[in-house]
């Protein structure tokens, strides 16, 4: 099923694509979710959704929408996780990388409920934009984060040619159930 587009959205990420089957029924947060191109997906497969940014206008098409709570919140102004306490069947983050949230991303998955997460890793600066290591994971870093709380499905760290080159990780991992 085709998620619905929004004003110019991207396709989503196929590295979430192919592990949305993985995600159990239930909510699902998009977080730094830009226009929701992951949480049009989810939507689109009858998950509720909540969709977090600092700015909501990539979003505005969908404020109000049943199945659809929206929530503009900067996630870098050292406030605590506006969604602290709160579990998620499925954590969705891609492109974006605040090493303090790290620990709450990882926190609000659900007992049986999925971390998805993909971000540029140490070597994209000669691929191009991010270059600030601030903003480029160090190796086996997402595997750390979710070292003794969630079970890893898959994991990589390489290098993509397409759509454009980036140096990329990207993980599912599963919050065990007992």
């Amino acid at each position: 099923m085709a998620p619905p587009s929004g004003p110019a959205a991207p396709p989503p990420s196929d590295w979430i694509c192919r592990f949305a089957g993985h995600v159990p029924t239930g909510p699902v947060l998009d977080l730094a979710c830009g226009r929701a191109r992951h949480g049009r997906l989810f939507r689109a497969r009858g998950h509720p959704v909540t969709l977090v940014d600092r700015d909501l206008s990539g979003v505005a098409d969908l404020a109000g929408r049943d199945g659809v709570e929206t929530l503009q919140a900067d996630l870098e102004d050292g406030r605590p996780f506006p969604l602290a306490g709160r579990g998620f069947a499925g954590v969705v983050a891609t492109n974006y990388l605040s090493r303090p949230l790290l620990p709450a991303l990882v926190a609000a998955v659900q007992p049986g409920g999925v971390l998805l997460y993909e971000t540029f890793a140490r070597g994209q600066a000669r691929l191009g934009r991010p270059t600030n290591p601030a903003f480029l994971l160090a190796p086996g870093e997402l595997l750390e984060a979710v070292r003794g709380a969630l079970t890893v499905v898959a994991y990589e760290d390489r290098t993509l040619h397409r759509p454009d080159p980036a140096c990329v990780q990207r993980i599912c991992a599963v919050r065990p159930t007992a």
